[in-house]
């Protein structure tokens, strides 16, 4: 729209509030129009007669795809709540139901969201009055007249697009917008389900599968080979000076137990770094208090979990002895029990204490004295945790 028509006279740009508050709704929204410099080409009602066989069926097309959408999100819950969801070996009974949780969790999940917005686009293409409109653009916030008639050009699509006397499509959004909103906090709130601290001393967040299922119990560090039931153990010789490698637990009462052989590589706090040092590096270490004997001669094992957040500090810098995690960059200095030194972890690794039994064997000592892992709100300091 040119100046001249922002300026023909015919046309109040400045009503006052008496003169809004006068105007119908198709008043307003024709003002607004006006105001926004928009140019309404063409217009026309999608039905502009009443209760035709095509009207219908483009409501029933509308209210079916919010209705899959409401009922895919009931589904999800269903599978949320209750499919079976804990692992499963190839062959072992419910191995089949297991490998299909997640497929179901995404085709749900999905599935709702599709319909709602498959729903969107049809009310858009079918009820929506058909229109084309030019709009000069302007820049800086809007006025309170821009405001009001905003609200009345929004007013005016609705109506015009036939949604308030369609109950069925109404009910039907509001149940698949409705059961969307609901299923969509479920995998948030699903891990508040269950107690953490049900098990007490026990809860999984202060153990792991280094934890002695009783006192005196061996535990083995054991790498991984590839096939879960070869038990590789380690020796000292079989690394190194210099040399790093990522080793696991092993427990004889897994031994032909592949669920538990399987679980112990995969288990996410099973994962620790065996470090040998140089002789000229080992003569350079900074030992944490309490943990002054955790070390094997120049061996060092550090959880390979980061204390940021649990991603694996993976990557070794024989030079500069650090550990690297390649998530959000955080280093740690192997030399000084840990610690970080860049980046936003903020706690050292915790460290496992080594020995070698009498069979040669290098296994751990003890447990970890702290937990692993990234912080938790319940999660005592280092010397808490001590006493």
């Amino acid at each position: 729209m040119s100046n001249a028509d922002r300026n023909t006279p015919g046309v109040n740009r400045n009503p006052s509030e008496e003169e809004l508050a006068s105007m119908s709704q198709e008043q307003l929204a024709e003002l607004g129009a006006k105001l926004d410099d928009v140019d309404i080409i063409f217009r026309r009602n999608r039905w502009p007669e009443k209760g035709t066989k095509a009207e219908k069926r483009a409501a029933r097309q509308i209210s079916f795809w919010f209705a899959l959408s409401g009922v895919s999100g009931l589904a999800f819950l269903g599978v949320f709540l209750f499919w079976p969801w804990e692992y499963r070996m190839p062959g072992e009974e419910g191995y089949n139901l297991y490998n299909w949780a997640t497929p179901l969790y995404g085709l749900t999940f999905g599935l709702a969201i599709l319909s709602i917005g498959i729903g969107a686009v049809l009310i858009a293409k079918k009820m929506i009055p058909e229109e084309i409109a030019v709009q000069q653009r302007h820049d800086g916030p809007s006025d309170a007249v821009d405001q009001k008639t905003t609200v009345a050009l929004l007013r005016d699509a609705y109506d015009t697009s036939t949604i308030g006397r369609r109950s069925m499509i109404k009910w039907s959004a509001a149940f698949g917008v409705g059961t969307f909103a609901i299923a969509s906090p479920i995998a948030l709130a699903g891990g508040m389900v269950k107690n953490p601290w049900a098990e007490g001393d026990n809860s999984p967040l202060w153990t792991s599968l280094w934890t002695p299922s009783y006192e005196g119990e061996t535990i083995y560090l054991r790498r991984d080979t590839g096939r879960i039931d070869d038990i590789a153990l380690v020796r000292p010789e079989d690394i190194d000076a210099g040399g790093m490698e990522t080793v696991f637990p092993f427990k004889e009462s897994w031994r032909n137990d592949s669920y538990k052989l399987l679980k112990s590589f995969r288990h996410e706090y099973s994962p620790v770094m065996l470090i040998h040092l140089r002789s000229s590096d080992a003569a350079r270490v900074t030992k944490r208090q309490g943990q002054e004997d955790f070390n094997y001669g120049n061996f060092f094992a550090f959880s390979k979990i980061c204390t940021h957040l649990a991603c694996p500090t993976s990557l070794y810098e024989q030079q500069t002895q650090r550990l690297l995690c390649p998530c959000h960059q955080s280093q740690f200095d192997v030399l000084q029990y840990a610690r970080p030194v860049f980046g936003p972890a903020t706690r050292a690794l915790p460290q496992l204490p080594l020995a070698v039994n009498e069979e040669g064997y290098l296994v751990a000592r003890g447990d970890f004295i702290e937990p692993l892992g990234p912080a938790f709100w319940e999660r005592p300091n280092y010397r808490e945790r001590q006493s």
